[in-house]
């Protein structure tokens, strides 16, 4: 999926209200809505298939409410634009962190020198312990 796909999606599709900010602003905090709620329904993310979007829906589950919309909510700044950029840009990269598929490991054996040097240091190790002995006779 293209990232500029991405963005204008997520920009075209998302509703955006605002509310009254517990933050930082002083008196202001009581006058002024700055506190962004962004809600974006999964199924209107464009450019993503349907096996990419029961990734976002499992990897996401804790910021998806009962009506299948991803919400954020941002009271950061004391500016409203701030935090409406804020939100718009955590929800992106929620969503772009979500649709990437990790790696699977592949195991590997040590090399035929890591083994050697592994048996030559039980050797040693071995004849440390061994001239320690104390024999009776």
């Amino acid at each position: 999926m293209n990232g500029l796909e991405l963005h204008e999606s997520i920009i075209n599709n998302s509703q955006i209200t605002f509310a009254r900010s517990g933050g930082k602003g002083g008196q202001n905090v009581n006058k002024v809505n700055t506190k962004v709620c962004l809600k974006l329904p999964l199924s209107d993310i464009g450019g993503i298939t349907d096996e990419e979007r029961i990734r976002l829906r499992t990897k996401l589950a804790a910021i998806i409410n009962a009506e299948s919309c991803l919400v954020i909510n941002v009271d950061d700044e004391r500016y409203q634009e701030l935090n409406r950029k804020i939100a718009l840009s955590r929800i992106e990269n929620r969503i772009t962190q979500a649709l990437v598929i990790p790696k699977k490991r592949k195991p590997t054996e040590p090399t035929k020198a890591s083994k050697e040097k592994k048996l030559k240091l039980k050797r040693i190790r071995s004849e440390l312990k061994k001239s320690r002995k104390k024999f009776f006779f």
